[in-house]
């Protein structure tokens, strides 16, 4: 069996990646978003935006007990 990232023959340690560094490629791909199928479904993208205007609004604001969110130094 080849490698998916790179073609060379999948190692035992790592199948179906021939090496560590293969197999960290490709997880930072699926991370990274590289293997998202988007979608054409606008009720999707109007449910992240509503997502996305939730958090960054509750990112500014104290929590149900009034305490402050952490500050990233």
């Amino acid at each position: 069996m080849a490698c998916p990232i790179c073609d060379r023959k999948s190692a035992d340690g790592y199948r179906p990646f021939c090496s560590k560094r293969c197999a960290d490629v490709d997880l930072a791909k699926w991370m990274g978003g590289s293997y998202a199928i988007p979608s054409q479904n606008p009720d999707d993208f109007d449910e992240l935006l509503d997502a996305m205007q939730k958090a960054s609004e509750g990112a500014d604001t104290d929590d149900e007990d009034g305490n402050s969110p952490p500050r990233l130094s």
